[in-house]
Order: structure tokens, then sequence, then C-alpha cells
């Protein structure tokens, strides 16, 4: 089977084991709750209110990466792959979308930008802060802190291997 192939079968199928994983841990977390947790009713207030606020927020990233642009120029783009997929394990405290405008650069290579974003995606979900889907899921579950990194942050781990290995071993 050629590399691509190979790659695209493993990455297919931890992908499968993350989505069960997930939902196990969802399982788990429903079932710790007796309460049943009601969302407000929407409204077509409610709901343009939060697409200005998205809008807003896409727009203060588009900003925050011009401002740092001269930084990423200076410091980032030359920097190997391997190096950048390992420091974008900071994502697990802070949220991805402001790395992601912060840091890519249409100059990056392929191979750049992918272990950048792998980097981002996998670390991501290893602590609430990591991105906003977290954000949401654990006030909608009612998960804390300390319950969230207990279950994620060693299969997040093992995910940054394995990730690691298909896209530079591999």
């Amino acid at each position: 089977m050629p590399k691509s192939g190979k790659n695209t079968t493993i990455t297919m199928n931890v992908a499968k084991a993350i989505g069960r994983a997930t939902s196990t841990a969802a399982e788990t977390a429903r079932s710790r709750r007796s309460r049943r947790v009601v969302a407000p009713p929407e409204t077509s207030e409610n709901v343009l209110g939060r697409a200005a606020r998205v809008y807003l927020f896409v727009l203060a990233l588009l900003f925050l990466a011009e401002g740092f642009r001269p930084l990423i120029e200076r410091y980032v783009i030359g920097l190997d792959p391997r190096l950048l997929y390992w420091v974008n394990m900071i994502s697990a405290v802070l949220d991805n979308a402001t790395l992601t405008a912060a840091e890519i650069d249409p100059r990056m290579t392929h191979e750049q930008v992918r272990a950048i974003l792998t980097g981002l995606l996998v670390s991501g979900g290893m602590l609430i802060p990591g991105n906003v889907p977290n954000i949401i899921a654990a006030g909608k579950l009612r998960i804390g802190s300390r319950e969230w990194a207990r279950f994620a942050i060693p299969i997040g781990a093992v995910l940054l291997v394995v990730y690691y290995v298909v896209l530079f071993v591999l």
C-alpha cells in the first residue's frame, strides 16, 4: 500500500478510536449527573447576538494575525515541522483559533501547516480551554477541569505520539 494510503487508513482508525473514547467520556459524565440540564429557549435575538459576537471574534483574530506577522516571519517560518508539532502542545491551555490565526502564514510549507494544525487539534482536546467545543461541552455536562484532564491528558498524550509517528516516521 502506498505511504499516503497507509497514513489515511491509520488516521481513519485513530479518528474512529477518538470518536469511541469521546462518546464513552460523554456517557460517563452524563451517568454521574442526575440533574438534567435545560438550555434556554432560542430566540432570533439570541442567535443574532451570538452571530455578531462570532463575527467580532473572527475579526479580532485577523487583527491579531497581522500583529504577529513580524514575529512569525522572523522566528516561526523557518522552524522544522517536527518542532512546530510539539510546540503547539501549548494549545492545551490556549485557544486553537487564536493560535491558528497568529501562527499560520501563507508562505509556510504544506508539511509545516499540517504539523501545526495536527498539534493544535490533538493538544486542544487535552484541557477545557484548548478549544471552544471543550468549553461548551464541559459547561453543558458540568465537567470540571480536573475530571476533564484526568480523562483527556492520557488519551491526548498517546494520540500526540501516534500522530507524530504517522506524520513524520512512517
